[in-house]
């Protein structure tokens, strides 16, 4: 039975409400403590200064990182930008080749293909058919004037998780920046920066039941440290890498989201995990013709995609009004094309089409998870009782 009055939100991976424990800790911020964390000449600036010192720390932990190694960003997708562009500004002309996947989300795709524009030559790696980086290709695409990899840890759309330890070595083995979109991953899944062998890692606060607007990039520090070219020029905060005012009440914010995930984030994967499985299972145990996407154990402990054969996607995503979800398509206002991600692991158009992407997360219960499976299977029957080509098939 579906909880009274309510769409059942199965979205976590597009974004996470706001933990009540991190608008506690913000709301103060944003009246009492309303100090700018740059005027530290006086008692206002200098609170704010030391909160957002904190912050950093907290984020630092989470992934294995040192505190003057976190930068504030205004999300993972600035982040993202300043890593790539960053790092490819620094390195030219010596080093003018970007290495990255198939499936990586647009926030690097497009920075790295706005770069090959402006000269610098780009290799898109392909994957597997659960989307994951062959090491010996990443091998044999590194070159002298490579001057930056870049691979997701944990794909936003089939949840699998790359071997980024395997990865970060052989960048480290050629002295090649590894850049890692780690968005989905961290929060999710232990995450650490040293172990990986990563230089750059970017982040979101609301992707881990933090506010919206806040981000972080790590940037390693040691001999040699990573240099960037900054995005913004201003008045030099942040190491010179972000200038801007700092937004002490969400950087607060993603502090302690941060915290919190370090406290419970065996428990919760381990409970979200269950039920992503008693989705799944739910699922195919009543319906034919459905292909999981991703791969089926090193995958985010919150995702489900899934493609639905002989069914219109939009149709199924629209008649799904009281479940909150992802299709496995991205599309524009007029034109609707296939995820490049599912292309990428050799979905056919049709199949990428009719997918569908559950993200489970904190608040997820047993009882939204068995509603959610009934909607789903009834609905794919009901729309495939429509088709002439599904009721054709099953004549055969």
């Amino acid at each position: 039975m579906k909880p009274a009055g309510r769409v059942i939100y199965l979205d976590y991976h597009a974004t996470t409400p706001v933990d009540e424990r991190v608008l506690d800790a913000m709301l103060p911020y944003f009246t009492k403590e309303f100090g700018n964390a740059a005027s530290v000449t006086h008692e206002y600036g200098r609170r704010a200064a030391e909160a957002v010192e904190r912050a950093r720390q907290q984020v630092a932990a989470l992934i294995g990182a040192e505190p003057r190694e976190i930068i504030f960003t205004s999300g993972a997708t600035e982040a993202n930008n300043l890593a790539i562009k960053g790092a490819a500004w620094m390195l030219r002309p010596q080093r003018t080749h970007i290495v990255t996947t198939a499936v990586e989300h647009h926030a690097v795709l497009d920075p790295c293909k706005r770069l090959a524009r402006e000269g610098w030559e780009l290799t898109v790696l392909p994957v597997d058919q659960y989307g994951l980086v062959d090491p010996d290709d990443l091998r044999r695409a590194l070159r002298p004037d490579t001057a930056l990899v870049s691979i997701i840890a944990a794909n936003n759309e089939i949840g699998t998780i790359q071997y980024m330890e395997e990865i970060g070595r052989i960048c480290r083995e050629h002295g090649v920046l590894l850049h890692t979109d780690a968005t989905q991953a961290v929060g999710k899944i232990p995450v650490d920066v040293r172990r990986w062998n990563v230089d750059l890692l970017s982040c979101s606060a609301h992707k881990i039941y933090g506010p919206k607007g806040v981000g972080a990039l790590y940037v390693r520090r040691g001999r040699p440290p990573v240099r960037l070219a900054p995005l913004l020029d201003g008045g030099g905060h942040e190491r010179g890498l972000r200038s801007g005012t700092l937004p002490v009440p969400l950087v607060v914010g993603f502090g302690v989201a941060c915290e919190l995930c370090a406290q419970y984030l065996d428990e919760e994967a381990r409970r979200v995990a269950c039920l992503r499985d008693r989705l799944q299972q739910a699922i195919l145990e009543r319906l034919d013709e459905v292909y999981l996407n991703g791969h089926p154990e090193r995958r985010l402990p919150g995702n489900l995609n899934l493609s639905f054969a002989y069914v219109d996607g939009e149709a199924l995503l629209m008649s799904l009004g009281d479940i909150a979800v992802s299709s496995g398509s991205a599309c524009t206002s007029a034109t609707p094309h296939p995820s490049h991600v599912l292309e990428a692991i050799g979905r056919s158009e049709d199949l990428a089409r009719a997918s569908l992407r559950f993200g489970l997360g904190r608040w997820t219960t047993q009882e939204e998870i068995d509603y959610a499976a009934d909607r789903v299977v009834a609905t794919v029957h009901s729309l495939r009782s429509m088709s002439a080509i599904w009721r054709t098939r099953s004549q055969v």
